[in-house]
């Protein structure tokens, strides 16, 4: 049988009262996307408001200058129609699939976190045995979802995302509503990361994460292996 995995985007284009535009990061989408849908797997898209998934205008560069995963991205007219148009995350019972994933982009930081389907999602997988996985900052989708004892599903993990050193170099510590790989550590996450910018993912059981763009194929890879499937990368 194909592996089913709900992937979960942001719905939000601002970063918070900045009013600068942010959203879904193309490269972490478009990575694991085709390496999942490559392989095998039936990828489902939703979002925590439903409709269309914000890309962050930073992410794109003009036709032809792209890295080719986001030209294949930008070119797939299917994708786009279902980006245009997602379901709500509430809408899926993230038990009813093999992994729940989370791509990144800053949009996430004020959407995922607060958004009770994406919790339910998180959930639900977590306490039916199903993978999580996350790239960067959709490791905000992690945050609020608990354990059924009540713990949160990253204490005592290993995890990873976006670091705080990496929110610091791009000038949005203050923006942002909290730090990502700071909230990770105060709900007990043993947090691994490395230097900025290179590629770095960790999987501890149930959970893996992901620290920047970079680190895409690597989580896709990884899942892929949790999954049992054969990647075609």
């Amino acid at each position: 049988m194909k592996p089913r995995i709900l992937m979960i985007v942001t719905s939000n284009s601002r970063m918070g009262d900045s009013g600068e535009p942010t959203g879904l990061w193309a490269e972490e989408l478009a990575v694991p996307y085709y390496a999942l849908v490559d392989a095998g797997a039936d990828v489902t898209l939703a979002s925590p408001a439903g409709g269309p998934a914000p890309i962050d205008p930073r992410s794109v560069k003009a036709k032809g200058e792209n890295d080719a995963v986001v030209e294949r991205f930008l070119a797939d007219a299917a994708l786009q129609a279902r980006i245009a148009d997602t379901p709500k995350a509430a809408d899926f019972d993230g038990a009813g699939f093999d992994a729940v994933f989370f791509p990144g982009g800053h949009g996430t930081m004020w959407d995922l976190p607060d958004d009770a389907g994406v919790t339910r999602a998180v959930e639900r997988a977590y306490a039916g045995n199903r993978l999580i996985a996350s790239v960067c900052h959709g490791a905000a989708g992690l945050v609020s979802a608990r354990r059924p004892d009540g713990g949160s599903i990253v204490e005592g993990r290993r995890v990873n995302s976006f670091t705080d050193a990496e929110e610091v170099a791009v000038g949005l510590e203050k923006v942002v509503p909290f730090m990502l790989e700071s909230r990770l550590r105060e709900l007990g996450g043993r947090f691994e990361g490395t230097a900025n910018w290179q590629p770095f993912a960790v999987r501890d059981g149930q959970l893996i994460t992901g620290q920047n763009p970079q680190s895409s194929a690597r989580v896709a890879e990884m899942l892929l292996e949790a999954l049992g499937v054969a990647g075609n990368a």
